[in-house]
C-alpha cells in the first residue's frame, strides 16, 4: 500500500513539474513575440537606438511620443481593460490621422518607451518634455484630445494620478 501511494505521489509531482515547464515555455514564446512586435514597430517609425542616450531622447517622431503618453496615462488609472486599451488605440488613430494598425504599433512602441522610463508615473514628464521639444505648443491639442478620449473610455472619472499627470503636462507645455 505505501508503495502505491508513493508511486501516485511521484506521478502527480511529475505532472505538476511538466505543467510548470510547459507554462514557462509558453511564456518564453510570448516574450519573444512581444519583442518582435516592439522591434517591428520601432523599425517602422525609424527608431534608432543611440549609445548612452535614453530611448525617449532617441525618438524623433511626435506621434510616438503621443502614443507613449497615451499608454502611460491609461496605465496611471490602474490596470486597463481590453476595451479601454482598444479605445486608446482608436483615439490614437483618430486624432493622429493614421490607420488602426499604425495606431496599434504606436501603442506597442509607446508601452516599451514607458517601461524604459520606469513606469507610467516617471515616464510622463520625460515624454511630455520630449514632445514639447519636438513640436512645441501645437502638439498639445492632439495629445489632449487623445487623453480626453481615454478618460471617457475609462468611465469619465480620472484617478488622482491621472489628474496629476495632466497638471504636469500643462506645466511642461507652459500653460500654468
Amino acid at each position: 500500500m505505501p508503495f502505491i501511494i508513493g508511486l501516485i505521489g511521484i506521478v502527480f509531482a511529475a505532472y505538476f513539474w511538466a505543467q510548470r515547464a510547459r507554462a514557462a515555455g509558453d511564456m518564453a514564446h510570448e516574450l519573444a513575440d512581444m519583442a518582435s512586435d516592439v522591434m517591428g514597430a520601432a523599425r517602422r517609425f525609424g527608431f534608432r537606438r543611440r549609445a548612452n542616450v535614453h530611448p525617449v531622447d532617441s525618438t524623433d517622431d511626435p506621434r510616438v511620443m503621443d502614443g507613449a503618453l497615451a499608454i502611460a496615462f491609461l496605465e496611471l488609472g490602474g490596470l486597463p481593460s481590453v476595451e479601454t486599451q482598444n479605445a486608446a488605440v482608436a483615439a490614437l488613430g483618430r486624432h493622429l490621422g493614421c490607420d488602426v494598425e499604425t495606431a496599434r504599433e504606436l501603442a506597442i512602441l509607446g508601452r516599451w518607451l514607458m517601461n524604459e522610463s520606469n513606469g507610467p508615473a516617471q515616464s510622463i514628464p520625460r515624454l511630455a518634455k520630449r514632445l514639447y521639444r519636438l513640436s512645441g505648443p501645437p502638439a498639445l491639442m492632439p495629445l489632449m484630445a487623445i487623453l480626453k478620449d481615454i478618460g471617457a473610455a475609462a468611465g469619465g472619472d480620472l484617478s488622482i494620478r491621472q489628474k496629476e499627470a495632466l497638471d504636469e503636462i500643462a506645466r511642461i507645455f507652459k500653460l500654468s
